[in-house]
């Protein structure tokens, strides 16, 4: 190493031509590989559902039971005795069907109070049974707790 004071060190020289020469080349490689439109579209096919219309709706008796325990159906109150009592009010509903009509197939709304107990929807499903009805939906009611 040289220690001596008098000597003025060098400046490093950074020569940009050849970085400069090389950027060109990449800049003309992208204008000449790369085609360019002036409308890009995407030709997405869309699903499409198909299905054909119900010509009628099903018969529908609704099996409400709220927090306290009791029974209504299709609006009307019923007192809870037995399995088979609540199957016989279920029939009878069944019977006043559309247009005064006897319904063949009706499907059973179990509509619960989310504070019901369980054993309610129960007895509800065990009716079903009982009086032949196979068609069971469910539905949920959010309320304040009693």
């Amino acid at each position: 190493m040289d220690f001596r004071r008098g000597r003025k060190r060098e400046e490093p020289e950074i020569n940009l031509i050849p970085f400069i020469d090389v950027l060109l080349v990449v800049l003309i490689f992208l204008m000449v590989s790369t085609t360019y439109s002036k409308f890009t579209e995407l030709q997405i096919t869309l699903p499409t559902a198909d299905a054909a219309k119900v010509e009628q709706r099903p018969f529908e008796i609704n099996v409400t039971i709220d927090a306290k325990g009791n029974y209504t159906v299709n609006n009307v109150p019923v007192s809870f005795q037995s399995v088979a009592g609540l199957a016989e009010d279920l029939r009878s509903a069944a019977r006043s069907g559309p247009g005064g009509q006897p319904a063949s197939d009706p499907v059973v709304i179990v509509n619960a109070d989310q504070f019901a107990m369980h054993q309610m929807v129960i007895n509800v499903l065990e009716a079903a049974r009982v009086a032949g009805y196979d068609k069971l939906t469910f539905a949920a009611q959010t309320g304040a707790k009693k």
